[in-house]
């Protein structure tokens, strides 16, 4: 078993980025393929790419650009990933998830998990968002979680409960954020599932994906909501529907990563409104953690 980081390389890394900016940031958003543009609205930004800081794994796939962003989103100190790392591009969950413990040395209370994810859920269209109110760690049932080993309890316990990995009332506060949004379709909620890929799911598995209880199905988040809660940081995660996954055998679609970026460009607008108006009600007087 791997034994991944030592809390000495999470803390160096986190010494160098507080030695290059003047940002102290109280929250972390990891934006999921297609999502990084949320990173452009950050003021006074300050930027590094992942290839230059100290043990920060690459990122490989289309659409992450593999940057970290400091500045300020809505009034609020952030530090915002462009680009995320997946068990598929041959990392260990320990390099999947490393950023998240350094956000926890570095001050972060509260992370924002973003992913492009295939609607599950009949109900659900192309463009929909989705609030995740639970989720399904499809690699932990075979011993693939990234709390195994070492337990270090300078970030946390043994055994953290994860019955309130997402926070609730930053899902309440974002169903109010939606309603004024006055979008077409509504804010759904749901379950997201993890898969590790890089393939998209048979016909088969979709529908054992469906009978497990899976709103929407993906390659990521998981793992950094782990961590996060294990670190005791409140976690408030969307999924952006990018594609259905397909049930039928006579159908003659197929799914491919560059509609994905296509569906979450298009999408981008309305989800850049929801993180900045949501993160803009935090930083309301009394509303601080």
């Amino acid at each position: 078993m791997e034994q991944g980081y030592k809390f000495e390389e999470y803390q160096e890394t986190a010494n160098w980025l507080q030695a290059r900016t003047k940002h102290r940031p109280q929250i972390a958003v990891i934006c999921g393929s297609g999502l990084g543009a949320l990173a452009d609205l950050v003021t006074e930004a300050e930027a590094f790419d992942y290839s230059s800081i100290p043990h920060f794994p690459r990122s490989t796939v289309l659409g992450h650009a593999g940057r970290l962003v400091f500045g300020k989103l809505s009034g609020l100190s952030c530090v915002v990933m462009q680009g995320r790392f997946h068990m598929y591009e041959g990392y260990s969950l320990s390099k999947v998830t490393f950023p998240v413990r350094v956000f926890r040395l570095l001050g972060v209370h509260t992370l924002v998990v973003t992913n492009a994810a295939g609607g599950v859920n009949p109900a659900f269209e192309t463009g929909d968002v989705m609030l995740i109110r639970d989720h399904i760690n499809l690699p932990g049932f075979s011993g693939q979680n990234p709390l195994s080993g070492f337990n270090d309890s300078r970030f946390g316990e043994r055994f953290p409960a994860m019955s309130n990995a997402y926070d609730r009332e930053l899902r309440e506060r974002a169903h109010k954020v939606w309603l004024q949004m006055k979008e077409k379709r509504p804010l759904q909620e749901g379950t997201y599932i993890m898969v590790p890929g890089p393939n998209y799911d048979t016909i088969a598995e979709s529908h054992v994906l469906r009978l497990l209880g899976a709103d929407a199905v993906g390659m990521s988040t998981v793992p950094e909501v782990l961590v996060a809660r294990h670190s005791g940081l409140r976690v408030f995660g969307f999924s952006l529907i990018t594609d259905m996954v397909i049930m039928d055998y006579e159908s003659q679609a197929t799914t491919n990563h560059e509609e994905v970026l296509e569906a979450a460009r298009q999408a981008s607008k309305k989800l850049q409104t929801l993180v900045c108006t949501l993160l803009g009600s935090l930083s309301e007087p009394g509303e601080g953690r």
